[in-house]
C-alpha cells in the first residue's frame, strides 16, 4: 500500500461524559501525538448539561471534568507543542475557556485559548419564525412552531472550519460547543494540510477518520462482537488517528496498551450510529460504502479511497424539549400464568389510578425472561414493566407510586415491587434541520472575534459523487447447516435520537455474499419479531462487507424520555447474534 510521508496524528481521549479520566494523560505520555481530542456531547450529554445548568447556575453548562483533564495535560502539552481540541464546552464554551485560561495561568504556562459560539438557536428563535424556518422535526415532519412543548435547548451541530480557523490564528487550546463528532478532527487535518473547503475527498477522509475514534475505545476492540479476540481489555489503548495529506488514514493505538485494532474494530466502529453509507457532515458528505481497510501491521488499519461530495446546504439541530412527566413501576412476576397475571396486575394498577386514559402516554412492556422448568428462583421471573406520561405532574407523581404499592399485599401470587424506574421530568428530543444561510459561527481569541461562514454558502461548484451499482456473486448452495447468527457475523448497534442502527458485518466475501441476499428487512424482522411494526430502511457497503439497517422511531423520542429496558439499543445487535440461522454448509466448514 502506498501511503503519503506526511500526517498529523491525532490521539482521542473521550467517546462520552463519564469515559475514563486517566485517558487524556494515557494518551499525552504514551507515545507520539500532534492533537488530543475529546468528544462528550452526545445527544443525552446535552440534557445533562441543561440540568446542571438549572440547578448550579448560568455560568454552568460545560463538561467539569474535562478541566481536571486539562489539569494533568497541560504542561506536556506545552512541552511537547500538542495542540488540545475538545467540545466539552458544551452549552456554555465562553465560561469553559475561562476555567482553562485559569489554569493556564496558574501553572504558568503559555497556552493561547480560543472558543467557538454561535450554536445556541433559542435566543433567535422568533427571528427563524419570523424568517420561516421550520425546524421541522426530521422523523415526524412537524413544524418546531407548531409544537406545544417549549424547547429547553436548540443547538447547531458546526462543522470544522472554526475549528481550522482557531488554530490558525495560533490556539494552543480550542474549546467547541456543539460541533458534529467528528469535527474535532476534520478542523486539526484541515489545519495540519491547509485544505481547501472543495477539497471533498480529503475531508471525507477525515471525516471518517473522526468517527471511527470519536468513541474511544468503541475502536480499540471496545463493545466489539467478536471479544475473544481481543488480547486483552486491561489498561485498554484510545485510538490514534494518523491522517495524510490526501484524506487517507491509519488506525492505531499506543503500544503496550490493551485492546486490539483490526479491520473488524474498525469496521464496527464505522458502522456505528449511521444510517445512509452517504454520512454528512456540515463540511462535506463521506461516502463510508467507498472507502477501503487493510490490516498493515500489528494494532494498525490503513483506511484510503472515501469520497466526498459537496457540503449539504442545512445543519443538523439538536433540540430538547420540556416533554412533561413521567412516573412507572416494575412488578416481578414468577412462576405459572405470567400472562394471566400480568393482565391482572395491569388493570388493577390503572383501577386504582383512575384509569388509563387520563394519560398522554402510556408504556406497557411484559419482557420475558422466564424459563420452563427453573433451576433458580430468578430464572422462574419475567418483568411487568409500566410507565406513564402526562403534562400534569400530579398524575405521575407520589401518589401515583402510592396507589400501586397499595397494591402489594392484594393482587398476584408473588407480588414483587421493583424499584429504579424513572420519575420526575423528562426532556424529548427533537431532531431538525436548518438551512445553513441561518448559520452565525463565531470564533472567540485573543480578545477577538470573527465570524467563519458555512462551506454551502460558498461559491463552490456542486459535486456529488454515485457509487456503481453492487453486483453479488453467491456461489452454489447445495446444504445448508444452522448455526448462530453471531459466529459468522459481528453487529454493532446504537441510537439516533428516537431512531437505532444495527451494523451486521461479515469476515470474508462469500459469508457477505450470502448476508447481501439473507438479511432483508423481511428477514430481519422475521428473526426480531419485536421489531415488525417498525420502519426499517437497508443499506449496503460491500466495501466494508457490511449492510446497516436503520430503524425508524424504536427509542420513541429520544434516549432521554425512552421507555425501553435499552434506551440507547446498545444491545439490539447482539439480540440478533443470538438467533438461529440456516448458513450454506460451506460457510462454516
Amino acid at each position: 500500500m502506498n501511503k503519503p510521508k506526511e500526517k498529523i496524528i491525532i490521539g482521542n481521549c473521550s467517546g462520552f461524559y463519564g469515559d475514563r479520566l486517566s485517558a487524556a494523560k494515557d494518551m499525552v505520555d504514551g507515545g507520539p501525538i500532534d492533537v488530543l481530542t475529546g468528544d462528550y456531547l452526545a445527544e443525552l450529554t446535552m440534557t445533562i448539561l441543561y440540568n446542571q445548568r438549572m440547578k448550579r447556575g448560568e455560568d454552568q453548562g460545560y463538561v467539569g471534568t474535562f478541566l481536571k483533564q486539562f489539569s494533568e495535560v497541560a504542561v506536556s502539552c506545552q512541552e511537547k507543542n500538542i495542540k488540545i481540541v475538545t467540545n466539552a464546552g458544551g452549552l456554555n464554551p465562553s465560561s469553559m475557556a475561562n476555567k482553562i485560561e485559569e489554569i493556564v495561568k496558574e501553572l504558568n504556562l503559555n497556552l493561547k485559548v480560543a472558543y467557538i459560539d454561535g450554536d445556541d438557536l433559542i435566543p433567535r428563535f422568533a427571528e427563524l419564525e419570523a424568517e420561516n424556518e421550520p425546524l421541522t422535526n426530521m422523523e415526524k415532519g412537524i413544524s418546531l412552531h407548531d409544537y406545544e412543548k417549549k424547547p429547553l435547548t436548540a443547538n447547531a451541530y458546526f462543522g470544522a472550519w472554526g475549528i481550522k480557523e482557531a488554530l490558525d490564528a495560533g490556539a494552543d487550546v480550542v474549546v467547541c460547543p456543539r460541533v458534529t463528532d467528528a469535527a474535532v478532527v476534520i478542523g486539526p487535518a484541515a489545519w495540519k494540510f491547509n485544505w481547501s473547503r472543495d477539497n471533498f475527498d480529503a475531508l471525507a477522509g477525515a471525516l471518517a477518520a473522526g468517527h471511527i475514534i470519536e468513541c474511544g475505545a468503541q475502536a480499540t476492540g471496545g463493545n466489539y462482537s467478536f471479544f475473544k479476540e481481543v488480547p486483552s481489555f486491561s489498561n485498554m489503548g484510545y485510538p490514534i488517528a494518523e491522517i495524510y495529506e490526501d484524506g487517507s488514514f491509519t488506525i492505531t493505538k499506543h503500544p503496550g496498551t490493551g485492546g486490539l485494532v483490526s479491520v473488524g474494530t474498525v469496521t464496527a466502529q464505522l458502522l456505528y450510529e449511521i444510517n445512509s453509507p452517504a454520512y454528512m457532515n456540515p463540511d462535506v458528505i463521506g461516502h463510508f460504502d467507498t472507502l477501503k481497510m487493510e490490516q498493515d501491521g500489528e494494532d494498525r488499519v490503513f483506511v484510503s479511497g472515501c469520497r466526498g461530495s459537496s457540503a449539504p446546504k442545512t445543519h443538523k439541530v439538536c433540540v430538547n424539549l420540556a416533554g412533561g412527566f413521567r412516573n412507572g413501576t416494575e412488578v416481578l412476576l414468577t412462576g405459572i400464568d405470567i400472562e394471566e397475571k400480568a393482565k391482572l396486575v395491569t388493570d388493577l394498577i390503572f383501577e386504582n389510578v383512575g384509569g388509563r386514559d387520563q394519560f398522554d402516554h402510556v408504556d406497557i412492556q411484559l419482557i420475558r425472561t422466564d424459563h420452563e422448568n427453573p433451576l433458580s428462583n430468578e430464572s422462574a421471573q419475567a418483568s411487568l414493566r409500566i410507565s406513564v406520561m402526562s403534562q400534569n405532574p400530579d398524575l405521575v407523581g407520589r401518589l401515583f407510586s402510592a396507589k400501586i404499592v397499595e397494591l402489594g399485599l392484594a393482587s398476584i401470587p408473588g407480588y414483587t415491587g421493583r424499584s429504579g424506574m424513572p420519575s420526575g421530568p423528562y426532556i424529548q428530543y427533537w431532531p431538525a434541520l436548518i438551512d445553513s444561510k441561518f448559520i452565525t459561527e463565531k470564533v472567540h481569541i485573543d480578545g477577538k472575534s470573527f465570524e467563519v461562514k458555512p462551506t454551502s454558502q460558498m461559491d463552490f461548484e456542486e459535486i456529488y459523487y454515485q457509487k456503481e451499482p453492487y453486483e453479488n456473486d453467491l456461489p452454489e448452495i447445495n446444504s445448508k447447516l444452522t448455526t448462530k447468527f453471531g459466529t459468522l457475523y459481528g453487529t454493532r448497534s446504537g441510537d439516533k435520537g428516537g431512531c437505532a442502527n444495527l451494523g451486521v458485518w461479515a469476515k470474508n466475501q462469500e459469508a457477505y455474499a450470502y448476508l447481501f441476499e439473507f438479511l432483508t428487512v423481511e428477514k430481519l424482522k422475521d428473526l426480531l419479531p419485536d421489531l415488525k411494526d417498525y420502519e426499517i430502511d437497508r443499506y449496503e457497503l460491500p466495501n466494508i462487507l457490511s449492510l446497516n439497517f436503520y430503524v425508524h422511531d424504536i427509542l420513541q423520542e429520544g434516549v432521554s424520555s425512552s421507555t425501553r429496558l435499552d434506551g440507547q439499543a446498545k444491545s439490539l445487535g447482539e439480540y440478533l447474534r443470538a438467533k438461529d440461522i440456516e448458513v450454506p454448509d460451506f460457510l462454516i466448514n
